[in-house]
């Protein structure tokens, strides 16, 4: 009986050396890399990641919802006015202008439901400035200009072209916790200033001067000016933690204009 078992176990482990040898058989569970399968998912994640497509819409384009507008990318051209501008339905500060009050037609509605999810919670948002016309920007800048000199006016304000306002796609936004704080720094300690920077992303927008990135986006830190750029886009950079547009595309910026900008 001894025999028999013995020349049965000889025969069976002489077909399992064959058929591994043949490559057929694949290891036990509890013999495979334990970090196969974690490896596989880091690899689809990474693909995703990649597979993020950058040239979804165009970065240069004054109508594309990805434009990137900044002192080194002007508005093409520079007198660019959107197709269709429209008035959000969202409270408005006071004595706001005809100009200010517009927005994109493609961003009216989702800042409509930000605005609006926003105020369910107790925050209570407003429209302190929109779209901004050639026009209106030579005037504004120029004003800047006169009251604080050219290097200060160029910190805080676009010159004429080289404005996202202009492109319909920026908002400034205010509250009503603080008015005080509104179109200044101190309004991204406010709780509307806080809920922005927690929750803009998800319905498309950026905060588009981020703090520190001065050097980056050429303008200081502006917690009231968001810019919407689709939840697609908006989603991703929050995902990723690349907080300016400049960063995520590879594009050019800083404080320094292009030559001849004036």
């Amino acid at each position: 009986m001894a025999k028999r078992y013995i020349v049965i176990l000889a025969a069976a482990l002489l077909v399992v050396l064959l058929a591994t040898a043949a490559g057929r058989v694949a290891a036990p569970l509890w013999h495979r890399n334990p970090h196969r399968i974690s490896q596989t998912s880091t690899g689809n994640k990474q693909a995703q990641q990649v597979g993020f497509d950058t040239h979804a819409h165009s970065t240069a384009d004054p109508a594309s919802l990805w434009v990137v507008v900044n002192k080194r990318h002007p508005l093409t051209p520079k007198a660019y006015v959107p197709a269709r501008l429209t008035v959000p339905d969202i409270p408005l500060r006071n004595n706001i202008t005809n100009d200010e009050r517009q927005v994109s037609n493609v961003v009216a509605p989702a800042l409509e439901h930000m605005v609006a999810d926003a105020g369910s919670q107790g925050v209570y948002l407003n429209l302190q400035s929109g779209y901004r016309s050639y026009s209106f920007q030579v005037s504004l800048y120029n004003s800047y200009v006169r009251s604080q000199g050219q290097a200060a006016a160029d910190r805080q304000s676009a010159r004429p072209g080289y404005s996202e306002h202009q492109s319909g796609l920026a908002a400034d936004l205010g509250g009503t916790s603080q008015p005080a704080c509104n179109i200044a720094a101190c309004f991204g300690e406010t709780k509307e200033g806080k809920w922005l920077a927690a929750h803009a992303y998800t319905y498309g927008f950026i905060i588009r001067y981020p703090a520190g990135k001065e050097q980056t986006t050429g303008y200081e830190y502006e917690p009231w000016h968001v810019r919407y750029v689709g939840t697609a886009l908006a989603n991703e950079m929050h995902r990723r933690n690349i907080q300016t547009l400049e960063e995520f595309f590879g594009i050019s910026g800083g404080t320094q204009y292009q030559l001849g900008a004036l």
